[in-house]
């Protein structure tokens, strides 16, 4: 049998060292040795010390291990006090007899030796093979009478060695479903929770993945107790075959919407409806935490759906906590509205139909402001061919079946201005005809100002639907106000009279209708004139050229930024793989249907709807639109308007002093007045009141001769 190593060594140290302790004290007794030996003495002292406390553990075992220590530098202390070597050869015996202790005893050997191997004298034991321990005993369940099916699920969860240290009370099978289970667990130990069950050990222990366990939370019912040393598991293998075959609306959306890394995560459908009549489904959801905000990825909501990605038949509507998914078959904003009368009569409270959503529901709008007693504003927004003519026509006709007078100016003329001209009061196609109207408009403020009602024979400001208000609301209407606002000529009047009317004009029933493709300050719209705009009207912004510019231009008119919809420039299905017919060479399906109607309304509480306007066909007769008769001012405003110098053709040439001041006679300039925006000075402003002389009133053809003969100095 060999020697262990430790032991060898240990004996070799305990041999060398006993000739030192006997020659080092006698021979040399002020030798480092001595105080070496000294030393580890003193340290086996205190450890004796420690060993020998009364709550230390295996006490004699570390007194034994430091005994050598303290033994040898005890006979170190002795051979240096004895004469030579001592009587009989005293310090030999000594060293002698420590190093056959040492040898026989093996203090540290022994020690290091308890738990590895066996001891030294002790013969090796035979080799055995390991065999894991025993597990200790579960405690046995007493027979409750359980089913074939608990006893069986029982059975397997004892040969899986009762996970988690758990029991088995009830296994309940699902109706329908061959391997499904619900199983009852508690607590072997009564009073102990249940921790460390994972789904993968119960899946382990009947033979499932673990993908289809779920553990839920025991409550508290009459007879059977609850809390943490109770679990219910639900094996569904069979249910989750199904789910991932063929899954429920619901499933679908838990699964792979509502899911944390799906489209709408931690959101749960209400309910899903089919609308055949009209082509659409729609999924109704709420977030399952009601603190939570809706965050909504359209385009993983449709992948998670198995629905085309295609914004021009999927939109999301956002109410709170709850959103609406509405999926059609077919563009619904590619549907054609017709505008009817019975649908642009305005109500009690001045609002009438001007469109349709996504979703079928009437947009309205307003024609006067019932709230504030005051008329209301308009802003129109779109790129040409967008839709802004076809809503001016139906806003107009909605004022004009309102009693109300109506004026257009636009830039240029075209078919649509001239057809609505028949219809309205006064209608005009430059931007000298605009500069007129508005200034018009502007004087009118004054007149109406001091118009008395007829009730007191005071003068008040406007109210809406009131019988005896003496005059009518004026709306007037600028198309391309910033290509007017920029014109060399009447740019700069244009601008201020329109920003001046903007704010003025309500109190005397007046309301501002510009249009144009920017609604930005460098363009015409000063800060102070769009805000008055947005407060009292619906902006209307049709398409702007592209998604972000509409988009820009919708928040321009909000109060607060909100998701604003995208009008794409046409409404296109996608037919097959993109994909495929690019393997084949062949070209993309031309099926786009123009988004021209379709715009973005802002309603009161600043929310953009995406709308489709009714649409007033121009090649029919718009008489079934508009009223018998066209809505004008009242004589006395006619009137009142001549004498300003106001009122009259607004297609003739400039006259005379009616923008700028005529140059005096003796000026060098020939005689000819002033143009352009370096010549209007100070007495641009005010109609007539800048003139050099005063205009001369033409009522009679007499007047009309004298007039010309006075002009042309004759």
């Amino acid at each position: 049998m060999s020697t262990p190593r430790s032991v060898a060594l240990e004996r070799l140290a305990y041999t060398l060292t006993a000739p030192v302790l006997a020659v080092a004290p006698n021979l040399y007794p002020d030798s480092p040795v001595n105080a070496v030996v000294q030393l580890a003495g003193a340290a086996g002292i205190g450890g004796l010390l420690l060993a020998a406390r009364p709550e230390t553990t295996g006490a004699g075992r570390k007194i034994l291990r430091w005994s050598p220590l303290v033994l040898a530098a005890a006979i170190d202390t002795a051979a240096g006090h004895t004469t030579g070597f001592g009587p009989y050869g005293l310090d030999g015996l000594l060293a002698a007899g420590w190093a056959a202790a040492g040898w026989l005893v093996m203090p540290f050997s022994r020690h290091t030796r308890r738990r590895h191997r066996p001891a030294l004298a002790a013969p090796a034991p035979a080799p055995q093979l390991q065999t894991a321990p025993a597990p200790e005993p579960f405690p046995a369940q007493p027979d409750d009478g359980a089913d074939d099916l608990t006893r069986s699920a029982r059975l397997m969860w004892e040969r899986a060695g009762n996970p988690a240290r758990t029991h088995i009370v009830t296994a309940t099978p699902h109706p329908g479903a061959q391997h499904d289970l619900t199983l009852l667990l508690r607590a072997a130990e009564a009073g102990r929770p249940i921790t460390g069950l994972s789904e993968a050990a119960v899946g382990a222990a009947f033979g499932i993945p673990e993908t289809d366990v779920t553990c839920a939370p025991v409550t508290r019912q009459h007879g059977r107790q609850g809390g943490p040393g109770w679990l219910e598991v639900h094996l569904t293998p069979d249910a989750n075959a199904r789910r991932r075959r063929a899954p429920t609306p619901q499933e679908r959306w838990t699964d792979r919407v509502g899911s944390p890394r799906g489209g709408a995560p931690g959101s749960e459908l209400v309910h899903r409806t089919r609308d055949q009549e009209r082509g659409v489904t729609f999924y109704r959801a709420k977030m399952a935490d009601p603190t939570e905000t809706p965050r909504i990825d359209l385009a993983k909501v449709c992948r998670g759906l198995a629905l085309p990605e295609d914004d021009s038949c999927v939109f999301v509507l956002i109410d709170g906590t709850e959103f609406l998914i509405s999926a059609f078959d077919k563009p619904p904003l590619s549907a054609i509205f017709p505008a009817t009368r019975e649908l642009l009569t305005p109500d009690a409270k001045g609002m009438y139909v001007c469109g349709f959503t996504i979703t079928g529901q009437p947009v309205k709008t307003m024609v006067y402001q019932h709230d504030k007693n005051a008329p209301a504003h308009g802003l129109t927004l779109g790129v040409s061919r967008s839709g802004k003519t076809q809503f001016f026509a139906i806003h107009m006709a909605a004022q004009s079946l309102d009693g109300e007078v109506v004026w257009l100016s636009t830039v240029r003329k075209d078919e649509k201005t001239t057809v609505l001209g028949k219809y309205i009061d006064r209608q005009g196609s430059n931007a000298l005809w605009m500069a007129r109207s508005l200034r018009a408009a502007k004087a009118l403020c004054e007149i109406r100002a001091e118009m008395p009602w007829p009730h007191d024979g005071q003068p008040h400001d406007y109210k809406p639907g009131d019988s005896r208000c003496p005059y009518r609301q004026l709306n007037v209407y600028a198309d391309e106000f910033m290509t007017a606002a920029q014109d060399s000529d009447f740019g700069e009047f244009i601008q201020q009279d329109g920003e001046d009317l903007t704010v003025t004009g309500l109190k005397y029933g007046i309301g501002f209708n510009p249009a144009g493709q920017s609604p930005f300050a460098h363009n015409g719209f000063s800060t102070e004139m769009k805000d008055n705009l947005r407060q009292n009207s619906r902006p209307v912004i049709f398409n702007m050229g592209s998604p972000s510019a509409t988009r820009k231009a919708a928040e321009g008119t909000m109060e607060n930024a909100y998701d604003v919809p995208t009008i794409p420039a046409r409404y296109s299905r996608t037919e097959g793989s993109a994909i495929e017919r690019a393997m084949r060479g062949e070209a993309d399906p031309e099926n786009g249907v123009s988004t021209g109607g379709v715009a973005v309304i802002v309603l009161d509480n600043g929310r953009a709807v995406l709308m489709r306007s009714l649409y007033a066909d121009f090649d029919t007769d718009l008489a079934t639109l508009f009223p018998d008769d066209v809505n004008r001012l009242t004589d006395h405003e006619i009137t009142e308007l001549e004498k300003r110098g106001l009122w009259f053709d607004w297609n003739e040439p400039v006259r005379p002093g009616e923008f700028w001041p005529e140059p005096d006679e003796d000026d060098d300039g020939g005689g000819s007045r002033p143009r352009g925006k370096s010549a209007k000075g100070g007495g641009k402003r005010g109609g007539t009141s800048g003139s050099s002389r005063p205009e001369p009133q033409v009522n009679s053809p007499r007047q009309a001769l004298e007039a010309i003969k006075s002009l042309s100095s004759i």
